[in-house]
Formats: C-alpha cells, sequence, structure tokens
C-alpha cells in the first residue's frame, strides 16, 4: 500500500494531492503543471513537501506532524526518469551493478538483458537503454519505484519493444509501482489503479478499468483517450482470417492478430468514440463484434458529444456519440440495446497481457 498525502506551495502552485493505492503500478495522469512529477520527487525526497505525509508498506517516509522526513538514500526507492541517465563510459553490466547486486540473475533475465552486459550505452537502441536503467533501479532491492514518463523520449517502435518487459515487471516482480504517462495508451496496458490530477489536485482515484469507463472520465482524459479497460481471455485462433477470439464477461470479441496461446488474459482498450450503438441486432455490417449491453449512465458534455456509460456482463464498456443521435435513439438509463466494435478499432497499442 503506498499512501501519500502531501501539500506544497510552488509559486502561484498549489499541490493538494492524496491517495491510496494498493500493489501493483498506479499511475498518475493529467496535463501538464497538473503537480504528476512534483508527487514523485516529493515520495523519492528530492523535494520536500510543506506538510502531509508518505508511506509505503507501512514505512513511513514524510511525517511533517511527527518530524519525520528520511533522506533519499534511506527511502529504499528505485527511480526511472524520461532519459536513461545511464554512464557512457561503463558497460550495461557495470551500469546495473551500480545500483547494487540485488537478485541480480532475475533482473537480467525479467528484462532480457543478457545479451546486452558487455555493450555501453552507446551501442544500444533507446528501448534497450530504459530496459538498462530500469534494470539499475530494481538492483538496489526497492521497495518502491517511481517511472517517470519512463517512455515519452520513444517512437512507436521502441515503445513497443519495451511494454512487455514492463507488463512482465509488473506480474513477476511485485514491487508497487508509482507510473507517470501523459499516455492513455500506456496507462490502460499497465495501469492497476489511475489517479487523475488538474491544477495540484487528484479530481478521481481507482481501479484503472472503473476509472477510464466511467462517463465522467471523458473531459479529465480527453475525447479521443477515452475508452474502457477489460480483461478477456483467448478462446481461439481463426487462422485462415488471422483473428484471435477473445472472450469476457459480455461475450466474445474477434480481433486481427495473435495474442498468445489459448487461456492466456489479454487486457484491451476499447476507445469511446469506436462504439456504435444500435437499438436492434444490426444485420449486414462488416463489424464482427456486435454485444448486447445496458446503458448506465449518461453524461452531456459542454460540446455535442454525450457519454454513455454501458454493461456488457459484468465488464463495463464506454461510447460516445453525437446529442443528435443520444436524442433520436431515445437513450435512457436502463435501456438495452447494442455495442458494434469494428475488429480494427483496437490497434496494437491499446493490447497488453
Amino acid at each position: 500500500m503506498i499512501e501519500v498525502d502531501i501539500r506544497k506551495r510552488l509559486g502561484a502552485f498549489h499541490l493538494q494531492a492524496q491517495f491510496e493505492a494498493p500493489a501493483g503500478v498506479t499511475a498518475i495522469f493529467g496535463p501538464s503543471g497538473s503537480g504528476k512529477t512534483s508527487i514523485v520527487n516529493a515520495v523519492a525526497g528530492l523535494s520536500h513537501p510543506d506538510s502531509g505525509r508518505v508511506a509505503v508498506n507501512d514505512v513511513v517516509l514524510f511525517d511533517s506532524d511527527a518530524g519525520i522526513n528520511l533522506p533519499p538514500q534511506k527511502r529504499r526507492i528505485g527511480y526511472v526518469f524520461q532519459d536513461a541517465r545511464l554512464f557512457p563510459h561503463m558497460t550495461v553490466l557495470r551500469n546495473l551493478r551500480y545500483g547494487g547486486q540485488h537478485d541480480e540473475a532475475q533482473v537480467i533475465d525479467v528484462l532480457g538483458l543478457s545479451d546486452l552486459l558487455d555493450r555501453t550505452p552507446a551501442g544500444l537502441s533507446g528501448g534497450e537503454r530504459q530496459r538498462v536503467a530500469l534494470g539499475r533501479a530494481l538492483m538496489c532491492h526497492p521497495q518502491l519505484l517511481l517511472m517517470d514518463e519512463p517512455l515519452a523520449a520513444l517512437d512507436t517502435a521502441r515503445k513497443a519493444e519495451i511494454l512487455p518487459y514492463i507488463e512482465r515487471l509488473r506480474d513477476t516482480v511485485r514491487i508497487p509501482i508509482l507510473y507517470v504517462s501523459h499516455d492513455i495508451s500506456e496507462i490502460a496496458r499497465l495501469a492497476t489503479t489511475l489517479v487523475v490530477l488538474d491544477n495540484g489536485k487528484v479530481v478521481v482515484n481507482g481501479p484503472v478499468g472503473q476509472v477510464l469507463s466511467h462517463p465522467d472520465a471523458v473531459p479529465l482524459v480527453g475525447v479521443r483517450a477515452a475508452g474502457a479497460v477489460i480483461t478477456t481471455r483467448v478462446v481461439g485462433r481463426l487462422l485462415d482470417d488471422g483473428l484471435t477470439e477473445l472472450a469476457f464477461s459480455g461475450g466474445r470479441l474477434l480481433l486481427p492478430g495473435n495474442f498468445g496461446v489459448v487461456g492466456q488474459n489479454v487486457r484491451l482498450r476499447i476507445p469511446a468514440q469506436d462504439v456504435i450503438l444500435a437499438l436492434e441486432a444490426p444485420e449486414g455490417l462488416s463489424a464482427l463484434n456486435v454485444l448486447p449491453v445496458e446503458i448506465t449512465q449518461i453524461n452531456q458534455g459542454r460540446g455535442p458529444g454525450v457519454a454513455i456509460g454501458l454493461k456488457a456482463g459484468n465488464d463495463h464498456l464506454l461510447a460516445r456519440v453525437t446529442r443528435r443521435s443520444a436524442l433520436r435513439m431515445e437513450l435512457s438509463v436502463g435501456q438495452k440495446l447494442f455495442a458494434i466494435i469494428k475488429a480494427t478499432a483496437v490497434g496494437p497499442e491499446d493490447i497488453g497481457s
């Protein structure tokens, strides 16, 4: 458990952040200048809050009332920055060992570094450098890992290279992670908990699937970024069509690509703008995925769009339609209808283990 309750004034900006997060990846999301990096720096001990409390697994790192303020080197925290910050004159192995030698073999295995150990940073790709930086942070045996937009400087291909390793880290090493990002696809793929900031304050906090599928989240994360996160299971492959069949509580989905072996869990982000609603089961459509759903909430924003919360089995989806369509269809809470999702609506960046 991570406990954060900090207050700090930085000129005209006033940070007042309070949240608790369970084990796993807790993503901190918000616009530039909302206080994301200020929070992780305060947790790391690189900056001092004016007041409040920070604790990890019942170990108090900062408590203004009790007069506790552990220096950074005593907090047992690993920090991965946007740039790898490796020592250019050292090999990968020496860079790793600079952080310590805790579970060296496991760290090298989990991050796939065995073929890189004799190379120097100049001979690595951006994704490889970030994997080494992540490994160095883990070698100090941290009780908490901080990652401040670690993929922001990477192109799409390098992001795709490193994301599976972070997923593997999340699922095997099992230390709590605070992960700062402005990329909803990253957050949907990696996070278990989501904290949304605006102007120095936490505006919503909870399990990532619940937060992103809630209609109220649309103005917070952005119209194009809004969408639900669901966990599915691979149940089959249509080899002739190049499709994978996935099952979840709301039904089955067909998506292009190979997502692993039968029985493997796959996490999907389904963008709200790619969900079409129909009052009756459609016929003669090219779309492969039609799911029976029930409307749970309707949020009419300031613009022409309406966010529609949907329940599919025990999972939740999100659709965004125009106000004109919502009025024409006479949409209402409790209404049962059908959600149509094109097989190509879910991109590779929206699919994770």
